[in-house]
């Protein structure tokens, strides 16, 4: 069972994908699993046969325990019995572990900003959320790609734990906060990945910084086309209720099932603080006026190296608003996936992201 996040401590077997005796190879995905914020699948760490699946559908697992073993052909079932045995005997769940990552505050601008690092060395990384997002919808993503670097998953104000005082709500307001951020911790020189709004931030602080600018992941990005999703935006600023909330968080995800009751607490939980639905209500004006995107980047100008990562049935931001990133781009497009495409298709969304940043360094 896979750690998601910080404070996951356990997870359920919701669906087996694959049959015992399948051929497995590295990546594959498993079995899906529910975990605090949305089912995800758990992928083969490594190739052969699966050779027994022990955990059973509906069973709730702590992070550690074992839910299925892959062998070669080759392992007589005795050693399979004896393995899952030993295994189980002397399992003993993980306890939380003192002094691990947790989420930090810096002031910038004098405004308290909350971000969380993990990883060290390399270029680093800076993962930018979206329009009501916070650094949890890097949950999946965040632990695998700071094996190579320092990463930083930044709460944008007016989002996660920062200060709600979003200034003028503008992109390139935004923008001033990811400078300062680079500044306060004396990063030279990044790689920005940003997911919808969070793209369309990295995109302007490129344009105003190139030479801080390493390269640009975008995450189903906005910035690069009038078109948006104005029902989600407007949703979620006058959603006050589960059932609102839900509706409008579905809209995320190419299966809305994905959607668990502790997201929707969550980011309701969010929205109640003092200050928050003035602030998003800021940001929508200046950054969606009239349903629209009020600024659209000029990508020819860019000028560093940039992966596009896209659900093709992002219900948020066309998947075809890549078309108009320059040609040298390198596009990504994961069928069957949503806006959320590094949540929902986080295994494919990791080593497109560790492949291209390899690449440009």
């Amino acid at each position: 069972m896979p750690k998601w996040g910080l404070t996951m401590k356990e997870g359920t077997v919701v669906e087996w994908l694959v049959e015992e005796g399948a051929d497995i190879s590295r990546g594959d995905e498993l079995v899906e699993v529910e975990s605090e914020k949305i089912n995800n699948a758990v992928e083969a760490t490594s190739s052969g046969i699966l050779r027994r699946r022990v955990a059973k559908e509906g069973d709730v697992l702590p992070v550690g325990d074992l839910l299925a073993v892959i062998a070669d052909a080759s392992v007589p079932d005795s050693d399979i019995d004896a393995f899952v045995e030993e295994f189980q005997s002397s399992f003993v769940p993980e306890e939380e572990e003192a002094g691990g990552p947790a989420p930090e505050m810096v002031e910038i601008g004098g405004r308290s900003i909350q971000y969380l690092a993990m990883g060290e060395g390399g270029t680093p990384l800076i993962l930018i959320p979206g329009y009501g997002g916070d650094i949890n919808i890097f949950v999946f993503n965040q632990e695998t790609l700071s094996q190579d670097r320092a990463v930083y998953a930044l709460d944008m104000p007016g989002h996660g734990g920062s200060e709600k005082d979003v200034g003028d709500g503008s992109l390139d307001f935004f923008a001033g906060v990811v400078d300062g951020f680079m500044d306060e911790m004396g990063i030279e020189k990044a790689h920005l990945a940003g997911h919808s709004m969070g793209g369309a931030i990295a995109s302007a602080f490129a344009l105003d910084h190139p030479g801080k600018v390493a390269s640009l992941t975008l995450l189903a990005s906005a910035g690069f086309g009038e078109e948006i999703n104005s029902e989600y935006i407007e949703g979620f600023i006058a959603a006050n209720r589960r059932k609102e909330m839900k509706a409008a968080l579905q809209m995320l995800f190419a299966d809305p099932d994905l959607v668990t009751r502790d997201l929707v607490n969550d980011i309701l939980a969010y929205k109640r603080k003092d200050g928050v639905n003035e602030a998003l209500r800021t940001v929508a004006d200046a950054v969606f006026a009239d349903g629209r995107q009020a600024r659209v980047i000029d990508a020819s100008k860019l000028g560093v190296p940039i992966l596009a990562v896209w659900g093709d049935n992002d219900k948020i931001v066309p998947a075809d608003h890549a078309k108009n990133l320059p040609s040298e781009a390198k596009v990504e497009t994961i069928e069957n996936k949503g806006h959320m495409v590094q949540m929902e298709a986080a295994g494919p969304t990791n080593r497109a992201v560790s492949e291209f940043l390899g690449g440009v360094e």
